[in-house]
């Protein structure tokens, strides 16, 4: 099946793509508010930040349109299920209304998908008991294809609303003892986008920088993206006319585009 050459979008739809990312372990206060300013600005889907800076970005965000999306179990998920069910439900009515969550890698490299499957349903229960919705974070750079279409089936089964690539900060120790990152890669997000089902919708957090690689996934099929670069995307889109009526733009593949089969 060839892939688009060109697609229609208007500047809120490539907005309400973008979860504006407040995650960094280092971000101050100030840091965080001038983000919400930011996502609020720019009328981005959401404003995605730490658990305990959610009051914080209702307060920016209250009656903008921005959603509040915080993170549970981050970046490593190695929390019980327990604490998670808790921290998630917590966050939900705190007023975070869409969660997103990091799975128990360990348990999904180990092959236990008694426990995974208990976990995703347990979290997804509980955020969905308050009015939210779950997004499952696989931290793909960890995976073999194998585990992706694994949790893929897994959270349809269960009907999560979102799956979702990477944290951003899972880092790979390499042979040479230096770490490194991919994040959401083509064949990856191609995979989820099989083995989701329909109904499930693709986040690619990670490694979509730019306003073509957003061009790109969302020819694909992705409905969201995690992103840091949200200014240089919307005003690169302002740049080339694209405003609020639909106008139709060259979709570029991104690297690795044509790469068939695993991502390693």
């Amino acid at each position: 099946m060839s892939e688009p050459k060109t697609i229609k979008v208007t500047l809120s739809q490539i907005a309400k793509m973008i979860d504006h990312s407040l995650l960094h372990p280092t971000m101050t206060d100030q840091e965080i508010q001038a983000g919400l300013e930011i996502a609020k600005k720019y009328q981005t889907a959401t404003a995605c930040v730490k658990p305990y800076a959610i009051a914080q970005a209702k307060g920016a965000l209250e009656g903008s349109g921005v959603a509040v999306c915080p993170v549970i179990g981050f970046p490593a998920g190695n929390s019980t299920i327990e604490v998670k069910v808790f921290e998630a439900a917590k966050a939900a009515e705190a007023g975070g209304t869409e969660v997103d969550m990091v799975v128990n890698i360990g348990k999904v490299l180990s092959g236990d998908w008694e426990y995974v499957a208990e976990e995703i349903g347990a979290i997804n229960a509980a955020v969905r008991d308050k009015g939210a919705i779950l997004k499952v974070i696989f931290e793909n750079d960890f995976l073999r294809d194998e585990h992706i279409v694994k949790l893929c089936e897994i959270c349809s089964e269960l009907d999560v609303a979102f799956v979702k690539t990477s944290t951003g900060y899972g880092f790979v120790k390499q042979p040479n003892g230096m770490y490194a990152y991919k994040g959401a890669t083509v064949p990856h997000l191609k995979l989820m986008r099989r083995y989701a089902k329909p109904g499930i919708q693709i986040k690619a957090a990670g490694g979509v920088r730019t306003l073509d690689d957003l061009l790109y996934v969302m020819s694909i099929g992705v409905t969201r993206i995690g992103a840091t670069a949200t200014v240089a995307i919307l005003e690169e889109a302002k740049k080339r006319g694209i405003g609020d009526e639909p106008v139709e733009v060259e979709v570029k593949p991104m690297a690795g585009a044509a790469t068939n089969g695993a991502a390693y």
